[in-house]
C-alpha cells in the first residue's frame, strides 16, 4: 500500500528539508551542472511557464497545438543563430544526451545496409557519444587530439575515414569539448567529410548559445559546407530550466531515419520524433518562455559577462602559483591543471567546505587530472572571491601535500580484471575505494579526495565498473 495522505504544506516542508544537503542551483557557485543567468525574473517566468504547461504532453502535437508551434519557432530562432538554410529542419528533446543519441540513430539508420557500422570521434568527445555506440551497436573509433591544443586533428580524423571506409555512418566534433573548452577544427574536419560523402555532426550542446555572440575566428555551424547535424542545449547557456535540447539537420531527408512510427499492434499508432513517447510540455514551454523573454541584445550581454568572467578567471589563476591553465579556452569552460605539489582532488574538497563546486576530472591517456568550471554570467561577479578562495585552498593543499595511493593498491588495480568480479567482490572494492562503510552501507565520504585518487589511477574499466557497482547499490 502507498502512504498515507499528507498536507500539501508539509510535502512542500519536506521538500524544502530534502533540498537542504543540495548543490545551490543558482547564486553562480556550482560551477558544473548548473547554469545561472543571475537574472531572477528570468528564472521566475521559466519555472511559471513549467508549471503552466506541465500537465502537457508533446506525443501527439495535433493534441496540443502550442507546443508544436513553441517547438517550430524555438528551431526557427536556432537555425537563423547557426547560419542554416531554409531546408533546416529540428526537434526539441530532453538534453544534450538524447539529441546525440538520436543524431548517431539518425546516421546510422540511413544506411541498413551497413551491418557493422563506425562512429568517427575525437577522444574529446562527450561521452554521451559513447553511450549512443553502446546502446545502438556502433563501434566507436576515438582519433588521438592534437596534445598541444587538445583540438581533433583532422588529418587523423581523416585516416581512421579511410581505414574504416564503406563502415563509417558519422563524424562528430565539438564546439567547444567539455573538458578543455576549446573548439575543434570544424572546417577542416568537415573538407574530409564532405570528400567522402560522411555526415558530420556538431556537438554544440554546451557551446550552442554562447558562441553566436563571442569572437569566434572560424566557422564553426551550419555556415561550413558539410555540417549535416548539429545539437545545442538550451538548459546551459539558454538559460531554461532543465531539461531541454535542440537537434538540427541540414534537411528533411537526414532527420527521415530519426522519426519513429508502429501501427503493428491494437493501440494508436505510435509516432515520436525523440526517444521519449510521453514526454511532459513543461521544459519546452520554459525554454520557449526565456528565449524570448532574453532575446538577441539579452543573450549578447549574459554572454558578454561570461566571457568577462571566464577571462578573469584564466588571468587569476595563471598569477597564482602551483596552478596554471591547461589550455586557453574558446569559450566559458576552463581547465586548471597544478604543478605537482598539490592535487585536484583535495582542492575540489577544499573548496566545496568553501561554498564552490568545482568538478574534478580524471587524468587521461597520460595527461594528469585537472579541475572543471563552467562560467556562467551570474559567477562572474564573484570571479574575485572564487580567486580568493582557490589560492587559500591550494596553500592548504600544497601544506597537506598531494593524495598518495599505496604502490601495492594501484598495482592492483590496475591487474584487476573487472569482468571477473562477482557482486561480493565489488563490495570489497567499494568498500577499499572509500565508497562502502562498515556492513555495506553505501554513501558518499565526506572527503571525496582518497576516493578520486584512488579512481584516478584505477584503468578506466575498473573504473566504470566500480561506480556502476556503486550507483547499483546507492539506488538498492
Amino acid at each position: 500500500m502507498g502512504p498515507e495522505p499528507t498536507p500539501a504544506a508539509a510535502v512542500l516542508a519536506q521538500l524544502e528539508q530534502l533540498r537542504a544537503d543540495d548543490l545551490p542551483t543558482h547564486g553562480g557557485r556550482t560551477l558544473a551542472y548548473v547554469y545561472d543567468s543571475g537574472v531572477a525574473e528570468a528564472d521566475e517566468l521559466g519555472r511559471q511557464a513549467l508549471a503552466m504547461y506541465g500537465g502537457t504532453n508533446g506525443l501527439d502535437p495535433t493534441a496540443f497545438p502550442s507546443l508544436l508551434r513553441m517547438e517550430t519557432e524555438l528551431v526557427g530562432v536556432a537555425r537563423e543563430m547557426f547560419h542554416g538554410g531554409p531546408d533546416v529542419v529540428g526537434t526539441v528533446t530532453s538534453g544534450g544526451t538524447e539529441s546525440i543519441l538520436l543524431a548517431v540513430q539518425a546516421a546510422r539508420d540511413a544506411h541498413p545496409e551497413i551491418t557493422d557500422p563506425v562512429l568517427v570521434v575525437p577522444t574529446t568527445i562527450h561521452a554521451a557519444f559513447h553511450k549512443a555506440c553502446h546502446y545502438f551497436g556502433l563501434e566507436r573509433v576515438s582519433v588521438p587530439v592534437d596534445p598541444g591544443t587538445f583540438r581533433a586533428d583532422p588529418t587523423a580524423m581523416a585516416a581512421a575515414m579511410d581505414e574504416h571506409a564503406g563502415r563509417v555512418v558519422l563524424v562528430a566534433v565539438s564546439t567547444p569539448s567539455y573538458a578543455h573548452g576549446v573548439i575543434d577544427p570544424v572546417e577542416e574536419v568537415a573538407a574530409a567529410t564532405r570528400e567522402r560523402g560522411l555526415r558530420l555532426h556538431v556537438d554544440a550542446c554546451i557551446g550552442g548559445w554562447v558562441l553566436p555572440w563571442a569572437d569566434v575566428a572560424d566557422p564553426w555551424d551550419f555556415a561550413v559546407e558539410g555540417v549535416t547535424s548539429l545539437s545545442a542545449d538550451l538548459h546551459k547557456y539558454a538559460y531554461a530550466p532543465k531539461g531541454v535540447s535542440l537537434l538540427l539537420h541540414a534537411d528533411a531527408a537526414l532527420r527521415r531515419p530519426q522519426l519513429f512510427a508502429s501501427a503493428d499492434w491494437p493501440g494508436y499508432t505510435m509516432l515520436n520524433s525523440t526517444v521519449q513517447s510521453t514526454k511532459s510540455g513543461g521544459p519546452l514551454a520554459a525554454a520557449w518562455a526565456v528565449v524570448r523573454y532574453f532575446g538577441d541584445s539579452g543573450y549578447a550581454r549574459l554572454v558578454r559577462t561570461s566571457l568577462e568572467g571566464t577571462r578573469a578567471v584564466v588571468a587569476g589563476i595563471e598569477t597564482q602559483e602551483h596552478l596554471h591553465v591547461v589550455v586557453p579556452p574558446d569559450s566559458t569552460l576552463v581547465a586548471i591543471g597544478t604543478d605537482g605539489s598539490c592535487d585536484v582532488f583535495t582542492l575540489s574538497d577544499l573548496m566545496l567546505e568553501r561554498g564552490w563546486f568545482v568538478q574534478p576530472q580524471m587524468g587521461f591517456e597520460g595527461a594528469p587530472a585537472t579541475l572543471h568550471v563552467s562560467l556562467s554570467a551570474a559567477t562572474a561577479a564573484s570571479v574575485p572571491d572564487f580567486l580568493t578562495a582557490l589560492g587559500e585552498c591550494v596553500e592548504e593543499a600544497v601544506r597537506r601535500g598531494p593524495v598518495v595511493v599505496d604502490a601495492e593498491l594501484r598495482a592492483a588495480a590496475e591487474a584487476i580484471d573487472p569482468a571477473t568480479l562477482d557482486d561480493d567482490a565489488f563490495d570489497g572494492l567499494l568498500q577499499v575505494a572509500g565508497l562502502a562503510g562498515e556492513g555495506g552501507t553505501i554513501g558518499l565520504p565526506e572527503h571525496m579526495a582518497p576516493v578520486n585518487a584512488l579512481l584516478d589511477v584505477a584503468p578506466p574499466r575498473l573504473r566504470e565498473a566500480l561506480l556502476v557497482a556503486f550507483l547499483d547499490r546507492l539506488t538498492r
